[in-house]
C-alpha cells in the first residue's frame, strides 16, 4: 500500500510531491475532489456545493497500486504508481484520477497529463500570495458531446471544440455545469474568472487566479445527474402560479400614467396579464432604489389598482450606485461598496438624472458582503415591498463594468479574479433572504445573470440584450436548452429579441409572432424589447410600443390566441414546475434528457420538451410555412394541431402557417392544445 495515500474513513487522500488531494463521496452518485499545491486543504473558500449529506455508503479500497472510492454509480480510480519500483520518485502517472461507470467498469472520464513527465494533469502556477493559475486536464474522448455551462451567444448545442470564458457579461452566463453524453456531468466549483476549453485534444479547466482545486463529478444518465446536482447544490423552489403567465414589459414605461394605461387596456381587451414592469430610470438617482416622485406620483395607489385587476407589479433594481445617490456616501464610508486594487471605486460609466449630457462614474455595492446585502435590502423593503411590490427584476447584475477589469476588484469574499463569478449569485441572495425575513415566501427575481446554486435563491435569467432577428432566436432556443441543463429551471428571452425591431415592419411583425410563439413555451412567458431605432442612452429615452396590438390586427390576432393557449396550458405548465423543484428537472429541455438512448435525441438542436408530454418545433425561418421535425424514438406521437400519428425514430415535415408552431404530443397525453377561444 502506498503511503502517501490515505484512507480516511470518510474520504480517500493523497499528500505526495507538495499536493495534498481528497476524494469525498458528496451526495448520491457522486464525489467532490480537492485539490492544492501544499499543506491541508482550505475550508470555507466560495463555491456552489451545500454541506456534504451525512450518511455515505461509499466503500474505500486501498490496493498496492492505489484505491479506490466506489459511491453509487460511480467509482473513482486513484494511481498510486508502480509498487515495485524502488526509485523512491514517484511514476509521473501516480497521482493520476480516473472516473469510471460502476455497473461495468467503464471510463466515464479520466484525467490527462500535458506531458509524459511533467506538467501533470493539475498545474498551479503561483501568481503571488498564495494564489495559483490553476488547471485541471482531462482526456477528450471521439464523439463525445457537451452540453450545459451557463448561457451563450455563441449558437452551439453541443459545446464540443468551443472555448467558453468562465466570465459572466451580458447575455454571456457562466454557470460551470458540463454535462456528457457519455453518463456524467462535472461542476467546477471555483467562482474564479477563467475558462474551458473543450478541444479535440483534451478538456482543460483554467482559473486565473485562486487558491484550490474543487470540482463535484456525478454518473447517470442526464435526468439522474441534474437531480444529483440539484441536491448537492440547492432545489429549486416551485415557482409561483402567478409568475407561470404572461408577462408585459418594453424599455420603457416613462410614467405611472403610460404603465397603468397599458395594464386598463390588457383588462378592456380581456387578454390574460399576470405582471407589468417598471424598467430602469424610474429612480430619482441611479442607487437610490424608490421612484421618481415627478413621473410615478402615487405609486401606492399604482399598485394598489394594479392588485385590483389582478396583475403583479415588477420593479427593475439596478446595483449601480451613482455618486448622486443619497446612498453613495454612506455605502462608501461604511465599504459596503466594491472596492478596487487600484484607483476609486468608480467601476462603470452611466447617465443619471441633473447630468444633462454628462455620465456618472458608478460604483457597484458589494452583493458578496452580508452587510451590503442588508443595506439593499432595507431600501428596497422600504420604498418598494411596503408599497406591496414583491417581484424584482434584477438587471445588469454581472454586474456591469466598463471596462470589464475583474482583476481590479475586491469583494468582501476575496479578489476579483478568484470571485468575481459569485456575484449576481449574491444579487440574488439579497432579495431572497430580505423576502423571507419579511415574510414573504414566493420569491421570483429575474436576473441578466447568475451562477451555479442561484436557483435555490429562487432566481430566474433571461437572455439579456440580444438581436432581433431570426438568427438570434435560432440562438435561443440553444441557449435556453443549456441553461437547463446548466441547473436553472427558470428561464426565458426578451419576445422579440431586445435591440431594435419596427412594429410596422412586415418582416419584423413575422419574427415576432415566431418568437412570441416560441416564447409560450418557454418557462417564464415575456414580451420585452427596446423597439424602434438606436437612441441615445439617457434617462429620457424609451422604445416605441411594444404591446401585443402593437404590430397590427392579423399579429394581434394570432398572439392573442398564444396567450389563451399559454393560460389553457398553466396546470400542466405549474406541474413541471412541482417536478423541477422535486427532481431538478427542468420544465424545458432538450430531447436527450427524455431520451437519452435515441442517439438522434443528441443532436436535435431546433426542438425541445415541454415538461415529459410537448415537443416543441420553432419555426425559425424566413417565409417558412412548414418544417421538418424529428420526432424520438421510443415513443409515439401525435401532432396536436391535426391528430396525425407517428412512431417515434423519423423525421417528419409538417405545415406550419403564420398562426401555427409544430406541436406533438407524447404517447396519447391529452393537453388542450387545439381549442377555440
Amino acid at each position: 500500500m502506498p503511503a502517501h495515500i490515505h484512507d480516511l474513513g470518510d474520504a480517500l487522500e493523497w499528500r505526495a510531491r507538495g499536493e495534498t488531494l481528497r476524494i469525498e463521496p458528496w451526495g448520491r452518485d457522486s464525489v467532490r475532489v480537492r485539490a492544492t499545491p501544499g499543506g491541508p486543504l482550505l475550508a470555507d473558500l466560495p463555491g456552489a456545493l451545500l454541506d456534504r449529506p451525512a450518511r455515505s455508503d461509499a466503500v474505500i479500497t486501498l490496493e498496492p497500486s492505489g484505491a479506490t472510492l466506489v459511491n453509487g454509480a460511480i467509482t473513482v480510480r486513484l494511481d498510486g504508481g508502480d509498487p515495485d519500483s524502488a526509485d523512491p520518485q514517484l511514476h509521473s502517472a501516480a497521482g493520476r484520477l480516473s472516473f469510471l461507470r460502476t455497473e461495468d467498469g467503464s471510463e466515464l472520464l479520466a484525467e490527462q497529463p500535458a506531458h509524459f513527465w511533467w506538467p501533470g494533469p493539475r498545474l498551479y502556477t503561483a501568481t503571488g500570495n498564495g494564489y495559483h493559475r490553476l488547471e485541471q486536464s482531462f482526456c477528450a474522448y471521439p464523439g463525445e458531446r457537451l452540453f450545459g455551462l451557463g448561457q451563450h451567444t455563441h449558437g452551439l448545442l453541443d459545446q464540443k471544440g468551443a472555448v467558453i470564458d468562465l466570465v459572466q457579461r451580458n447575455a454571456e452566463v457562466s454557470i460551470p455545469l458540463l454535462l456528457s453524453d457519455r453518463g456524467y456531468g462535472l461542476l467546477w466549483n471555483n467562482p474564479a474568472i477563467g475558462r474551458v476549453e473543450l478541444g479535440a485534444t483534451g478538456t482543460r479547466w483554467v482559473a486565473d487566479s485562486a487558491r484550490q482545486l474543487d470540482y463535484w463529478i456525478s454518473a447517470g444518465e442526464p435526468a439522474d445527474v441534474l437531480a444529483r446536482y440539484a441536491d448537492a447544490t440547492g432545489h429549486a423552489p416551485v415557482l409561483p402560479e402567478w409568475a407561470a403567465g404572461f408577462w408585459q414589459c418594453k424599455l420603457r414605461y416613462r410614467t405611472q400614467r403610460e404603465l397603468l394605461e397599458v395594464a386598463r387596456e390588457y383588462r378592456r381587451r380581456g387578454l390574460p396579464l399576470d405582471v407589468i414592469v417598471a424598467d430602469f430610470f424610474h429612480w430619482t438617482h441611479l442607487g437610490d432604489w424608490r421612484f421618481d416622485p415627478a413621473e410615478w406620483p402615487d405609486p401606492a395607489a399604482m399598485v394598489a389598482e394594479l392588485t385590483g385587476l389582478g396583475i403583479k407589479l415588477m420593479v427593475s433594481v439596478w446595483p449601480s450606485v451613482s455618486p448622486l445617490s443619497e446612498n453613495y456616501h454612506e455605502l462608501l464610508n461604511r465599504g459596503l461598496m466594491v472596492n478596487t486594487e487600484y484607483g476609486p471605486v468608480a467601476h462603470a460609466d452611466w447617465p443619471d438624472k441633473g447630468l444633462d449630457a454628462y455620465s456618472a462614474q458608478v460604483a457597484f455595492y458589494d452583493a458578496t458582503s452580508p452587510e451590503a446585502r442588508e443595506f439593499v435590502w432595507d431600501r428596497l423593503r422600504q420604498n418598494y415591498l411596503d408599497l406591496g411590490i414583491t417581484v424584482w427584476w434584477l438587471d445588469a447584475c454581472e454586474p456591469e463594468l466598463k471596462p470589464g477589469y475583474p482583476a481590479n476588484l475586491r469583494y468582501h469574499a476575496g479578489p476579483g479574479l478568484e470571485v468575481g463569478n459569485l456575484y449576481p449569485r449574491e444579487n440574488a441572495r439579497m432579495v431572497w433572504d430580505g423576502m423571507h425575513a419579511a415574510g414573504q415566501t414566493e420569491v421570483v427575481t429575474l436576473n441578466r445573470s447568475s451562477w451555479a446554486g442561484a436557483q435555490r435563491y429562487g432566481a430566474a435569467l433571461w437572455s439579456g440584450d440580444i438581436g432581433t432577428d431570426f438568427a438570434s432566436l435560432r440562438a435561443q432556443i440553444k441557449a435556453g436548452l443549456n441553461v437547463a441543463v446548466s441547473g436553472i429551471p427558470w428561464w426565458t428571452t426578451d419576445i422579440g429579441g431586445f435591440h431594435g425591431g419596427d412594429p410596422d415592419d412586415p418582416a419584423y411583425r413575422e419574427v415576432l409572432i415566431r418568437w412570441f410563439q416560441y416564447g409560450a413555451f418557454c418557462p417564464l412567458f415575456r414580451l420585452h424589447g427596446f423597439r424602434g431605432p438606436e437612441q441615445k442612452l439617457e434617462p429620457a429615452m424609451t422604445g416605441l410600443p411594444n404591446e401585443v396590438w402593437s404590430y397590427g390586427e392579423e399579429a394581434f390576432d394570432i398572439l392573442a390566441g398564444y396567450l389563451h393557449l399559454r393560460e389553457r396550458l398553466r396546470p400542466y405548465i405549474m406541474e413541471q414546475m412541482a417536478a423541477a423543484a422535486g427532481t431538478g428537472l427542468p420544465p424545458m429541455r432538450p430531447l436527450f434528457v427524455e431520451f437519452p438512448d435515441d442517439p438522434s435525441a443528441w443532436t436535435a438542436e431546433d426542438s425541445f420538451l415541454l415538461g415529459p408530454d410537448l415537443l416543441v418545433a420553432p419555426v425559425t425561418e424566413a417565409g417558412a410555412r412548414s418544417r421538418e421535425v424529428r420526432l424520438p424514438l421510443g415513443a409515439h406521437w401525435t401532432d396536436a394541431w391535426t391528430g396525425a400519428g407517428y412512431e417515434g425514430g423519423r423525421t417528419v415535415r409538417v405545415d406550419a402557417p403564420l398562426d401555427r408552431i409544430p406541436l406533438f404530443l407524447r404517447d396519447g397525453a391529452e393537453l388542450p392544445i387545439h381549442q377555440e377561444r
